[in-house]
């Protein structure tokens, strides 16, 4: 009976020895658990510290980029023009630029003049001297490749503002972009930067005047006319959203195929302004192109007019115009350091065909002994000749 109590007694002392055991254990254990947490917390932490570090330390890589860019003169739609494409449910002017397509479609983008509003059958067709073309002019274009249209010249406020409304309205719904032209002074202050490869281009354009149909007390944003200050403004806004400055010009005396003094005042203010690339339009002919060094040093390229390109007009080189080519390469160099070149002008006379004012075609001017030229040949010579003559004298 002793010995029961006493094995009772000890087993009593052992039971109380693992638990206070226990009791000691437990803290311990939660001691070891917190730190090893912790420690694997400053170990994440460093490995991102150092992850950081490394991506901040890499080296800045140089790279190279390029583009072309095409440009078209005007797109003048008298009534010959637009009754040879009417169908039996509207107009269909594809047909009529099908053959030269591939030209527009071959660079990256792709800028024309379009003379003519666009303001479509609802508010009347009309022809010379105050014109409005149907929407569907637009479409094909758009079809053939024309990325934004430069709508600033004489013949803008032609039918005035409503046809103004009616076609940029149109433009905006088919995703073509235009400019020299806009619907309220919100529209006009948004620069058109149209991006490829990597390259922007603000595309401005300017008109000498509207045949001498005013522009509407407090809406001078229907119609930018050159104006030196405001274009400077302009210029200086557009380099600071796009690596490259294209300016459109309507300008020039009609017919004449070189530009006169105040063409070239104009253009080289514009190169002393630190403008890329200049068009120009309004003779209806073609205008040779150049090189101009800008009072900074910087190079721009000019094309004085690029003629027609589909129009009504007829002999006297008034139907041939063509496509111009650009090539222009960005060189990023460093952070700090970016080279923009425009080099490479090529240009591709164009032919307007037609028979006894009927089936309207602009075909390439080396193909257009096929469309009822007979002297193609030559004409593609003279043509080539006259376009690139100051550039060759530069070489």
């Amino acid at each position: 009976m002793r010995r029961s109590r006493r094995k009772r007694k000890k087993t009593s002392i052992i039971k109380y020895l693992m638990s206070l055991l226990i009791l000691l254990l437990i803290p311990l254990g939660v001691y070891f658990s917190l730190n090893s947490v912790k420690a694997n917390s400053v170990t994440k932490s460093y490995i991102a510290h150092n992850h950081d570090y490394k991506k901040m330390e890499q080296e800045f890589k140089s790279f190279t980029t390029s583009m072309t860019l095409a440009a078209i003169g005007d797109i003048l739609i008298h009534s010959i023009v637009y009754d040879d494409a009417k169908t039996g449910s509207g107009y269909d002017f594809k047909p009529m630029i099908a053959n030269v397509k591939g030209l527009l479609e071959n660079a990256d983008l792709t800028i024309a003049n379009q003379e003519t509003i666009v303001g479509g059958t609802e508010i009347g067709l009309s022809t010379y001297p105050s014109f409005n073309s149907p929407f569907e002019v637009a479409d094909a274009f758009k079809d053939a490749g024309v990325d934004i249209v430069s709508i600033a010249n004489n013949h803008t406020l032609d039918r005035g503002e409503k046809a103004i409304i009616s076609a940029t309205n149109y433009l905006n719904k088919i995703g073509m972009e235009y400019t020299g032209g806009y619907q309220s002074p919100e529209d006009k202050s948004k620069i058109r930067v149209l991006n490829r490869n990597g390259i922007s281009i603000a595309f401005l354009s300017y008109t000498y005047g509207t045949n001498g149909i005013p522009v509407p007390n407090g809406k001078d944003y229907l119609v930018n006319l050159i104006d030196m200050e405001l274009i400077k403004k302009d210029i200086k806004a557009a380099k600071e959203v796009a690596d490259v400055v294209s300016v459109s010009m309507h300008w020039g005396n009609e017919y004449q195929l070189y530009p006169n003094d105040y063409q070239k005042q104009l253009a080289q203010q514009l190169a002393d302004q630190g403008v890329d690339i200049i068009i120009g339009h309004h003779p209806h002919v073609l205008q040779p192109m150049d090189w101009l060094t800008g009072k900074n040093g910087n190079q721009t390229f000019v094309v004085y007019s690029l003629g027609n390109f589909l129009s009504g007009q007829m002999w006297d080189y008034k139907d041939i115009g063509g496509v111009l080519q650009v090539e222009i390469v960005k060189e990023v160099k460093s952070k700090d350091e970016t080279i923009i070149r425009v080099q490479n002008p090529q240009f591709a006379p164009t032919f307007v065909s037609n028979s006894h004012y009927k089936s309207f075609n602009v075909v390439p001017l080396q193909d257009a002994n096929n469309f009822g030229l007979s002297n193609a040949s030559s004409k593609y010579d003279e043509i080539t000749q006259h376009m690139n003559q100051w550039l060759d004298s530069k070489q």
